[in-house]
């Protein structure tokens, strides 16, 4: 039997999409069929420690989708903003009518010990990465109930939904939480048809990981690594002896779970890892 993973006439709201991973599942559903909806905050959050997507990136995001022929309302709004995403949600709804997928990717990593946080980091890190999950949640899942055309939502974790990590543990603790809140959610929603997983990828090449403070991290005995530096390390962290994976082979597992391929999965949390978490 041939799979099924066409979105032909749905929609697709995804945040974070104006880089990244948000960008390449953008992307990858809408070769797959979807409308899309990108939102993503487009602006600096200072307490991060790397540059932020901007709304030239965003407008990229929109110009890219558009030529592979389907049809994308781009959101430039805060994924802290319940307002805001209110906003966005009612205006896809007044362009496409429907809601069907909702990929919550936005999010952000910083750095230092636990005990050593100003209060501003930790909580952006929250804010952005587990409150601005449920922001995204309650935008969009009242109108996928009230359509009742079930519907599939996948949220971003991390292998570090699994494990800890010094040195980052406001991001750790988030990527925990969307774990948790994947299991509780695919509870809630089942009887809706409306399925909820979770994506919990390794190292992704994308500018989270491909920054200077970043890869200073894995070679701290190098005053400015590049990239072709910190290869051996991160290898050495994957039995598939790889650095990192790619942003579309995210995308792929994406995809798989918000098509009828997955149609009976629910509740689980898909590593995209190269083993990492085999270990």
């Amino acid at each position: 039997m041939s799979g099924n993973r066409s979105l032909e006439g749905k929609v697709a709201l995804i945040t974070g999409a104006a880089r990244g991973q948000g960008r390449a599942h953008a992307l990858r559903l809408a070769q797959a069929g979807a409308s899309i909806v990108a939102i993503d905050i487009a602006a600096p959050v200072t307490s991060v420690p790397y540059e932020l997507a901007t709304s030239d990136d965003l407008a990229h995001t929109e110009k890219l989708v558009a030529e592979i022929g389907r049809p994308i309302q781009v959101v430039q709004a805060d994924v802290r903003d319940q307002d805001a995403l209110d906003a966005a949600v009612s205006s896809a709804l007044t362009e496409f009518g429907r809601i069907d997928v909702v990929i919550a990717n936005a999010g952000v990593i910083s750095y230092g010990y636990t005990w050593e946080l100003p209060e501003q980091q930790w909580q952006d890190v929250i804010d952005i990465n587990l409150t601005g999950v449920f922001h995204t949640v309650k935008a969009t899942v009242p109108a996928m109930i009230e359509a009742g055309n079930g519907g599939a939502i996948v949220l971003t974790s991390s292998v570090l939904g699994f494990r800890g990590a010094p040195g980052a543990s406001s991001y750790v603790a988030t990527k925990h939480g969307v774990v948790g809140l994947t299991k509780s959610l695919a509870n809630e929603l089942g009887p809706h048809g409306i399925r909820v997983n979770s994506v919990n990828p390794s190292n992704v090449a994308t500018d989270m990981v491909l920054n200077p403070v970043t890869l200073g991290l894995f070679r701290p005995d190098l005053a400015a690594p590049t990239t072709d530096d910190v290869k051996e390390v991160m290898s050495a962290m994957h039995p598939m002896q790889i650095p990192w994976v790619e942003s579309v082979d995210v995308s792929n597992a994406v995809l798989f779970l918000a098509s009828d391929d997955a149609r009976y999965i629910t509740g689980v949390s898909l590593p995209v890892d190269a083993g990492l978490l085999a270990r």
